[in-house]
């Protein structure tokens, strides 16, 4: 069996996380028993709630343990099969984790699924038809429920979450303005995503600064909004906030080093009498089918084109999702490993 080069969590991050977090191994593939498959990974998925599952504190998902590979979203094939619904050369997904081979019990319900590559490259299955288009699409669909000519806002408006956003609020006939980090971002946002405007969070480090950018960008006030990141930016769409608008809060990436984030205003909240709902797409698995059947056909019509920043290799893993913690990401982070 092949050697299976793997990334761990060695340590945890006290604040900032590090490189020194991290350990690659190399551990032998068991050989298969009945009904499991080897799976060769081609790419691996890194996201922000990653970072959470670090700290040995309570988050909505079980801390990562320490010494075992770091868990996330695998693409790849299938190159040993012992279940009799999965061929060698099959493509697949599923949660493999931080290395470059998984063996998985493809009798398990959701372990793995068997995916189409001629329409969808394999890649975009772990982005923008994968868990973050899911994210996206439940929080736009069952949480602000938006209604056409209303103004949607999303930050990391450049992402994998934030791109797919757009193009599904676009859809819906939804202004859109997006939030992101730099020029060649928000260009991007506009120009290949459609968006009506994004603002650069570059410009504007504080609430008030941002709040006017907003008040210029959305003339008619906010609807529905779409939280990635938290802090001031939070506060500067509750001072823009119209009555009864909604909340999708799936991400708070500002506070991910372990700082609470106060907000400054939310006497806002009850003035607008706004709906705030915080969400886990993965306890929601009932609406993927009908989300990743729309995504799918807005990438294969060129309505969505996610972008992708793909690091090369496993030892690039830890590198690279530090940086996307950062922002250094440009669009769906990525790690090749074929």
């Amino acid at each position: 069996m092949p050697a299976n080069k793997q990334i761990h969590l060695d340590n945890r991050p006290d604040g900032e996380a590090a490189a020194g977090n991290f350990k690659l191994v190399t551990a032998e593939t068991p050989a298969l028993k009945d009904n499991q498959v080897l799976v060769r990974h081609h790419y691996m998925s890194l996201d922000p709630y990653m970072r959470g599952r670090m700290n040995d504190s309570k988050s909505y998902a079980q801390p990562q343990p320490l010494g075992q590979v770091m868990q996330g979203g695998t693409a790849g094939e299938v190159v040993e099969s012992k279940h009799p619904k999965y061929a060698v050369g099959d493509k697949v997904v599923g949660f493999g984790g931080w290395q470059e081979y998984s063996v998985v019990d493809a009798s398990q319900p959701g372990a793995l699924k068997k995916v189409d590559t001629t329409q969808v490259p394999l890649s975009h299955y772990l982005g923008a038809v994968g868990m973050p288009g899911v994210t996206a699409w439940y929080g736009l669909v069952k949480i602000i429920a938006p209604k056409a000519g209303e103004t949607m806002v999303v930050t990391a408006a450049s992402g994998a979450v934030g791109s797919a956003f757009g193009a599904l609020a676009k859809a819906r006939g939804c202004r859109v303005v997006g939030i992101a980090g730099g020029p060649d971002k928000c260009k991007y946002v506009t120009d290949e995503l459609g968006f009506d405007a994004c603002i650069d969070y570059r410009q504007h480090p504080d609430a008030k600064s941002m709040s006017a950018a907003l008040k210029e960008a959305c003339p008619n006030g906010i609807d529905g909004y779409f939280e990635n990141v938290g802090g001031y930016i939070f506060d500067a769409v509750l001072l823009r906030a119209n009555a009864f608008s909604r909340v999708a809060l799936c991400g708070m990436i500002a506070g991910y080093d372990g700082q609470p984030l106060p907000l400054a205003n939310p006497a806002l909240i009850l003035i607008n009498r706004m709906k705030i709902e915080g969400f886990i797409v993965s306890e929601h698995m009932e609406v993927w089918p009908e989300a990743l059947a729309e995504l799918g056909a807005l990438v294969a019509s060129g309505k969505l084109r996610p972008r992708e920043s793909v690091a090369q290799g496993i030892a690039a893993a830890p590198e690279a999702f530090l940086g996307l913690l950062k922002g250094k990401n440009f669009g769906k982070q990525l790690v090749k490993l074929i």
